[in-house]
């Protein structure tokens, strides 16, 4: 398929620079369904994007969308602040006999705003209030979000440079295999907690992604993770958890710590938690963390009734049975022996991943942009991820069939075949 960019007057007048996505894909989409997207020029496209993770279920699931209209058009009520209604009671239930008690896991939710960072800014607020300590460890590569807590966070330093302003009381320590397995697992971290004359202030917590996906599909081992854990429990710390982009069953599981055997004392989710792609995010918390004064923390968007009601559906209908992990799970098999064979017959490519969360790096770094356009080219919708985007990014819907991802993963073999 050969795609003529559109005129594009318009975006490039009015529209900020700051603008990104729209310059990979030069392309005015129009409609969306299932796994494809369309432009006003008719052009498809299969998504292997799924709205950064947002869109777990695929664009305008037929079965989320008639809960929605129905909700719509019997005026059920769209904004509400964090007032109580039959939306959010609809979704708190659906959750707790869905998702929390099934796991025995006994969070607290909050509903801190509309954005996975909101999630974070409220779980680093609180752990902060609860230990009163200022200091926050993260790790290498980390992305939690663009406001300024969640900033002082993150590794990437195109993103930090954007604040402005110093970006304090955040220290990064080494992830899972930051120096290939040549160094013994926090040995610089737990050096630091112990040594008086370290400089290291005692945090508060430690948050950490179990896959780092802007960070480059960097996957933390579940001994790691475990390790991590008792590390934050004999020292004191909260263990958060940022779940935004993982979470909602990207790797399987519905939370992506669950394999790893862990409860971490607070959870960021947001992206598909909606089901639909609407606004919403969730900060969980072991109940003896609630210590927050009515009011402490708000927000005019907190509670977006519309994405209360896509989000219950979604858990009623795909989260009761077990069958959306395992459906998961024998998706990501498919995209893994694919990705083997392209990186075999690729020297200085390398994949790894789980669940539906996968990536190739390239060794020549400048390719995987290459390899992402020319996708894009033959009807593709990949991004790139890494600090360097030195990583072709792979993020089909969970509900993608096993033909369209096949037809998928042999364009990407092709787009990488072509810029070899």
């Amino acid at each position: 398929m050969t795609i003529t960019p559109p005129a594009l007057s318009v975006f490039e007048a009015l529209e900020s620079e700051v603008r990104s996505y729209c310059r990979g894909w030069p392309a005015v989409f129009d409609r969306a369904q299932g796994s494809h997207m369309y432009d006003e020029d008719g052009h498809t496209y299969l998504d292997f994007f799924a709205g950064a993770g947002s869109l777990n279920y695929g664009h305008n699931n037929p079965v989320l969308k008639r809960a929605l209209i129905d909700y719509i058009e019997r005026d059920g009520v769209t904004h509400g602040l964090d007032m109580s209604t039959t939306a959010k009671r609809a979704f708190l239930e659906s959750f707790q006999n869905n998702i929390l008690r099934p796991r025995d896991l006994p969070y607290k939710v909050m509903f801190p705003g509309p954005t996975g960072t909101n999630a974070v800014e409220a779980a680093l607020k609180l752990a902060r209030k609860v230990k009163g300590r200022e200091s926050i460890v993260s790790f290498t590569n980390a992305f939690h979000g663009m406001s300024l807590g969640s900033l002082a966070v993150t590794g990437n330093a195109f993103k930090r440079a954007g604040a402005g302003i110093p970006l304090v009381h955040g220290t990064p320590m080494p992830f899972d295999n930051y120096f290939d397995g040549t160094v013994e697992d926090f040995l610089w971290f737990e050096r630091l907690l112990e040594d008086q004359g370290s400089g290291l202030n005692k945090p508060a917590a430690v948050i950490v992604e179990t896959v780092q996906g802007e960070g480059g599909i960097n996957v933390a081992r579940p001994e790691w993770l475990r390790a991590l854990a008792e590390l934050c429990e004999r020292q004191d710390m909260l263990l958060i958890v940022d779940d935004i982009q993982m979470g909602c069953g990207r790797t399987g599981a519905f939370f992506s710590f669950e394999e790893a055997g862990i409860t971490p004392d607070i959870v960021t989710v947001s992206k598909s938690i909606s089901g639909y792609g609407m606004p919403m995010s969730l900060t969980l918390f072991k109940p003896e963390l609630d210590i927050w004064e009515p009011g402490e923390h708000n927000g005019t968007f907190r509670g977006n009734n519309p994405a209360f009601v896509t989000a219950a559906a979604t858990l009623d209908t795909y989260w009761a049975d077990g069958q959306m992990e395992k459906q998961t799970l024998a998706r990501g098999e498919q995209v893994e022996q694919a990705l083997r064979a392209i990186c075999e017959e690729q020297s200085g490519a390398h994949f790894r991943g789980r669940g539906l969360v996968w990536g190739i790096e390239f060794e020549d770094k400048p390719r995987a942009s290459a390899v992402c356009k020319r996708a894009f080219e033959l009807g593709l919708l990949v991004e790139t991820s890494g600090p360097e985007s030195e990583v072709v990014k792979l993020l089909p819907a969970l509900t993608i069939s096993p033909e369209d991802l096949d037809e998928g993963l042999r364009t990407l073999a092709r787009a990488v075949r072509e810029t070899a």
